[in-house]
């Protein structure tokens, strides 16, 4: 599917903003209203746009804090490492990874005393590095 420049700022607003209307959509790509629904349809069709979403505020929820997890499962234990990642609750995300960690998951924390409980179980069966995120200048950004 060949996408134009209305295409492509259709997509930027839609993910700035999931449930703006097809009204103020058509107005912003400059097509009548039937014409932007038939566009986002066609998205949806061609597998470009999978879901509309929406963003939570962790603090609001919480979760102050967020680490970035780089885990490295030993020898054997890559699927049971990987079924720890998607059972704890507190993991946001989850990348497997080249290099030296096979996974770097995103982890959600009340306080920094969370920290430990949650990775505790990891170190029977993988190396775990952490990093507190301090602030995220850059997150979720569509290349369009």
């Amino acid at each position: 599917m060949k996408i134009d420049e209305k295409d492509r700022l259709l997509i930027k607003l839609l993910s700035r903003d999931a449930r703006m209307p097809v009204s103020e959509l058509s107005k912003r790509v400059g097509l009548s209203g039937p014409a932007t629904s038939e566009r986002i349809r066609r998205l949806e069709s061609n597998g470009i746009i999978s879901r509309f979403t929406l963003e939570i505020d962790l603090a609001t929820l919480g979760y102050p804090l967020q680490a970035i997890v780089r885990i490295k499962p030993r020898p054997g234990n890559m699927h049971i490492v990987e079924e720890m990642i998607m059972n704890e609750p507190g993991f946001l995300d989850c990348d497997k990874v080249t290099g030296d960690d096979c996974f770097v998951a995103r982890l959600a924390l009340r306080s920094i005393a969370d920290l430990d409980p949650v990775l505790l179980p990891f170190h029977e069966k993988a190396e775990t590095n952490t990093a507190i995120i301090k602030s995220s200048p850059l997150r979720a950004r569509i290349p369009v």
